[in-house]
């Protein structure tokens, strides 16, 4: 015959085991949504600090030549005494989505370290509607970025062209002399300058080509 106290006993064991298999069950449902709400809460700032990087690492390659990006000057020095030459070669390239044709006048020149350049490309809208471009650009190789220095330049602003309209755009640099004294520009002889168009994001500037009344 079964003891009435042992009975209590094992419904009491019973009952005490499922109240704390429920307890951690909700301990383990609250630890996985403070979790839940942690890592949203980290891809929430992570998208912010790589929307707020863009223009950020932009500045900081132009001002340090970091992966090729040139940088900006107000005016050449002039010729240094050691007189040293490179090949400077033009590269150009179109987005898809962008109905232009762009490249440059000439492929190549020889350019004096120090010495002011003045280079052309040339972009034709082949659509059938007015658009906004804006280039993007970089150097290679990727040491000599901090050396090529620009005075003046298409990139530095969109570009609005009318269908069918062509345009001669230039670029106004220099190579900078600091780089005799990098000894990683040692045995570089030959530096490309490229450009790839993309549509700008804001096209309003072309709808307003678009809206203005035709001049007879």
């Amino acid at each position: 015959m079964t003891d009435p106290t042992e009975t209590r006993q094992t419904d009491t064991s019973e009952t005490d085991q499922a109240q704390a298999a429920t307890a951690r069950a909700d301990r383990a449902r609250r630890s996985n949504l403070r979790v839940a709400a942690t890592l949203g809460g980290i891809v929430v700032g992570m998208i912010g600090v790589s929307y707020a990087a863009v223009p950020l690492y932009t500045l900081f390659c132009q001002v340090t030549g970091f992966g090729g990006t040139t940088r900006q000057a107000d005016a050449a020095p002039g010729a240094s005494a050691e007189h040293r030459t490179f090949t400077v070669r033009f590269d150009s390239n179109v987005s898809q989505g962008l109905e232009w044709e762009f490249v440059p006048a000439v492929n190549t020149t020889t350019v004096e370290v120090g010495v002011e350049n003045l280079a052309f490309y040339r972009a034709t809208n082949t659509s059938d509607t007015p658009v906004v471009g804006t280039a993007a650009f970089n150097v290679t190789p990727h040491k000599a970025g901090p050396y090529f220095m620009k005075i003046a330049c298409f990139c530095f602003t969109e570009q609005v062209l009318k269908p069918g309209q062509t345009v001669d755009m230039p670029v106004q640099f220099f190579l900078d002399p600091e780089l005799m004294k990098d000894p990683k520009m040692d045995g570089v002889t030959t530096v490309t300058l490229s450009y790839t168009f993309y549509p700008a994001e804001d096209q309003s500037k072309a709808q307003q080509f678009a809206l203005a009344p035709s001049v007879e």
